[in-house]
C-alpha cells in the first residue's frame, strides 16, 4: 500500500483528505461561536453567572469524557462509522439548540455538540495516520491549520450574522458544514469498497488460473494440526491489549496537553476580562481576543513541517514555551505599554498545541495506536485543564489581585515541559504491549 501511495500520492484518497480538512474547519466553529452571542442570548434564553460559567466548562470536560470513551467505539464500529457518529451528533445538536427558548435545554444540546466534536477530535489523528503514513505532516498542517481557522473565523462572524438574520441562523448556521463532512466521506467510503471488490476479483481470478494454488488444507499453518509435536508460545498480544494507563508516552502527552491547553482556555475566557480591567477599551479586548486565535494559523502550519523533522522535539516545544512565558510575563507586568506584542508571542506560544495533535501519530506505531493515544491523553489532558479558567477567576476574586492567577500560569507551563519531557524521546505507546521473550519450543513428552 505504501509503495503505491509513493507513486500515487493522492490518487485515491481525495474523499478522505476533503473529509479531515472539512471535519477539522468544523470543530471548534461550535464552540467559539455562542460567547460573542451572549449579549443578545442571554435575556432571551436567562443566562446568569452560574450558567455561563458552566458553558465555559462545557468543551473541556465533554472533550476529556469523549477522550476516554471514542477508542472503545472505534475498536467496535471502526473509524469512519464513528466519525460518522460524531458528525450527526454534531449537526443535531446545532440545529437542536438553535431552537431552545430556554438555557437548560440549550446547554443540554450544546453538550451533545461537544460530545460530537470530543469524538472528532480523537477521530482526526488515527484517520490521518490509516488514510496517509506517507504524508502525515503535510496532512496534519492543513488540518491544524483549518482548526484554526474555524476558531477564529466563528467569533469575527458571529455577531455580523447575527444582525442580519438573527442569533439563532449565526449559531446554527455552522452545522452545515458539520453536515458537508458527509459528503466526501461517503464518496471515499465507496471507493474503497469499489477498490476491495475489485481486489478480491482479482485474488480469485489469479488462484483460479495459477496450476500450483495450493489447497485449502494444505495452506492451513502447522499450528492447526492437533499432531504438532512442539508446543506453540502465546500469541503475541493483539492491538486492543494495549493500556495507555501502564504508559510512560500517553501520561507524557497527557499531561504535555493538559497544561498547554489550561493557558489556551484561560485566555479564551478571561483575556477580554483582564484588559477591560486594565482599561482596554471593550472593542480593543475583543479584537485582542480574535488577534490571539488568528496567531494560532502560522505555527498550526509550521509545527507539523518542521518537528518531524527534529531529533528533539523538546527543543522547539522550549521555543513556543518562552513564548506564552513572555506574554504571560508582559501582560501582567505592563499590561498597558506592549499590549499587542505581549499578546503576539502568546499567541504564537500556541504551537505546542500543533505539536501535541502532531505526536499523537509520532509516538504511535499502527492506527489503533494512534487512537488509543489520541484518546487517552485527550481524556486526562482536556479533564486537567478543564478547571483552569475556573481556578484563574476564583483566585483572583479571592485574593483581590492578579498575582496568584498569574502564577498559575507559570505553574502550567511547568506542567507542559514536564511532559515535553516525557514525550520528547522516540518511544511509542505500543511499547507496553511487547510481548515477553518467546521461549524456546518444548518437546511434547508423550511423543
Amino acid at each position: 500500500m505504501t509503495n503505491y501511495f509513493l507513486r500515487k500520492p493522492w490518487r485515491g484518497r481525495i474523499g478522505a483528505l476533503l473529509g479531515i480538512l472539512i471535519m477539522a474547519l468544523s470543530l471548534r466553529a461550535a464552540v467559539s461561536v455562542v460567547p460573542p452571542l451572549l449579549g443578545s442570548v442571554s435575556p432571551e434564553l436567562g443566562f446568569d453567572a452560574a450558567t455561563i460559567g458552566l458553558l465555559a466548562m462545557l468543551p473541556p470536560l465533554i472533550f476529556a469524557a469523549g477522550g476516554l470513551g471514542t477508542p472503545i467505539l472505534i475498536r467496535w464500529l471502526g473509524l469512519e462509522k464513528v466519525l460518522t457518529l460524531a458528525v450527526l451528533l454534531a449537526v443535531a445538536g446545532q440545529v437542536g439548540r438553535a431552537f431552545m427558548g430556554e438555557v437548560w435545554p440549550f446547554l443540554g444540546l450544546s453538550a451533545v455538540v461537544m460530545a460530537g466534536y470530543g469524538i472528532g477530535n480523537v477521530v482526526l489523528p488515527p484517520l490521518v495516520k490509516k488514510y496517509f503514513p506517507d504524508r502525515m505532516g503535510v496532512v496534519t498542517a492543513g488540518y491544524v491549520t483549518l482548526l484554526a481557522v474555524g476558531t477564529a473565523a466563528s467569533p469575527q462572524l458571529a455577531v455580523p450574522v447575527a444582525d442580519l438574520a438573527g442569533w439563532r441562523v449565526s449559531i446554527g448556521v455552522w452545522a452545515s458544514i458539520s453536515a458537508l463532512v458527509l459528503v466526501p466521506w461517503a464518496a471515499q467510503l465507496l471507493h474503497d469498497r469499489r477498490a476491495k471488490r475489485e481486489k478480491n476479483d482479482d485474488d480469485a481470478a489469479a488462484a483460479r488460473t495459477s496450476p500450483g494454488a495450493p489447497s485449502t488444507s494444505d495452506s492451513l499453518p502447522a499450528s492447526t494440526s492437533v499432531s504438532s509435536s512442539v508446543k506453540m508460545p502465546p500469541a503475541k498480544p493483539t492491538p486492543e491489549h494495549l493500556n495507555p494507563w501502564r504508559s510512560p508516552v500517553a501520561w507524557g502527552l497527557a499531561i504535555f496537553l493538559a497544561g498547554n491547553s489550561a493557558q489556551t482556555y484561560v485566555y479564551f475566557t478571561w483575556l477580554p476580562p483582564y484588559l477591560t480591567g486594565q482599561n482596554v477599551d471593550a472593542a480593543v479586548a475583543g479584537s485582542a481576543l480574535a488577534y490571539f486565535a488568528i496567531l494560532g494559523l502560522p505555527v498550526s502550519l509550521l509545527v507539523p513541517l518542521i518537528v518531524p523533522r527534529m531529533r528533539n522535539p523538546i527543543i522547539a516545544i522550549s521555543i513556543f514555551a518562552a513564548c506564552w512565558a513572555g506574554g504571560h510575563l508582559g501582560l501582567f507586568l505592563a499590561p498597558m505599554d506592549g499590549t499587542w506584542w505581549w499578546i503576539t508571542l502568546a499567541g504564537l506560544g500556541q504551537g505546542t498545541f500543533a505539536t501535541a495533535l502532531l505526536m499523537m501519530n509520532l509516538r504511535s506505531r499502527t492506527t489503533h495506536g494512534a487512537s488509543v493515544l489520541a484518546g487517552f491523553s485527550q481524556g486526562i489532558g482536556y479533564a486537567g485543564a478543564g478547571i483552569a479558567p475556573l481556578l484563574f477567576g476564583v483566585v483572583q476574586e479571592a485574593t483581590g489581585s492578579w498575582n496568584a492567577s498569574f502564577a498559575m500560569l507559570g505553574v502550567c507551563l511547568l506542567v507542559m515541559m514536564t511532559g515535553a519531557v516525557m514525550i520528547n524521546r522516540p518511544r511509542y505507546i505500543e511499547d507496553v504491549a511487547k510481548p515477553a521473550e518467546t521461549p524456546e519450543p518444548v518437546k511434547d513428552p508423550a511423543r
